[in-house]
């Protein structure tokens, strides 16, 4: 895909953060979208399709983590990469980011070129989405890499982008003790700076809606993903 044809929408109460990243965006050859408020950040996701959204959490109107719920209910934006933007650094923040189903995190103040250095590492997913094999079964799972959803048992679930791409790389090596510094690397890139609770919020999120059973901490190391009642 090329530069002219990604479109970014960015959401965000302060006019200048608008203008600042707006300018380097559109320097970088990208579509670049705006919104002032989680409302009509919402209507302006609906309206435009973006490929990547950079929200801010806190804004009038309706905030990032609502703005980001309902996003991800909209069939037409289930696989858009969605980024917060903020200020904000605590643990809680993040975390309930991405229970609403943010797949990245950048906090703020942070230089143009970095950051744009950081959405060229988010958009890169965008290409290995497509040059992925469209689907993997093992056991009585099926993964669609091609639409994002997972079939277990025959019963369809649809995960945002960072749990898909956590749940694909265990799943890559079933039995593999993948460690935490190597999830990080592949999942957020080595650019993404995360905080350290991160993978074990996407690990409980994937045991919510994949089966517990299927995936074993290995304390101090990481984790693993195995059939059920392969360890028993």
């Amino acid at each position: 895909m090329k530069k002219d044809d990604i479109k970014i929408l960015l959401v965000d109460d302060e006019p200048d953060i608008l203008e600042i990243i707006g300018y380097n965006l559109r320097n970088e050859g990208y579509q670049v979208f705006t919104a002032s408020n989680g409302l009509e950040g919402v209507k302006q996701a609906k309206k435009v399709t973006p490929h990547l959204i950079l929200m801010d959490i806190m804004m009038p109107e309706m905030d990032g983590i609502e703005a980001c719920e309902k996003i991800r209910k909209i069939k037409t934006l289930e696989h858009v990469i969605i980024s917060f933007l903020t200020a904000r650094g605590e643990d809680y923040s993040q975390v309930a980011g991405f229970d609403a189903g943010a797949d990245d995190y950048i906090t703020k103040p942070i230089k143009p070129k970095v950051l744009v250095s950081k959405i060229k590492s988010l958009l890169r997913r965008l290409k290995n989405n497509e040059e992925a094999d469209t689907s993997t079964t093992i056991g009585d799972i099926v993964i669609n890499r091609e639409e994002y959803v997972v079939f277990k048992g025959g019963k369809k679930i649809i995960l945002p982008k960072k749990e898909f791409e956590l749940f694909s790389l265990l799943t890559s090596r079933p039995g593999k003790v993948f460690k935490r510094e190597t999830i990080l690397d592949t999942v957020w890139g080595n650019e993404v700076v995360v905080g350290g609770r991160t993978i074990d919020v996407h690990i409980r999120k994937l045991r919510e809606k994949i089966g517990d059973d299927h995936f074993k901490t290995i304390k101090g190391v990481g984790y693993k993903f195995v059939l059920e009642d392969s360890d028993k």
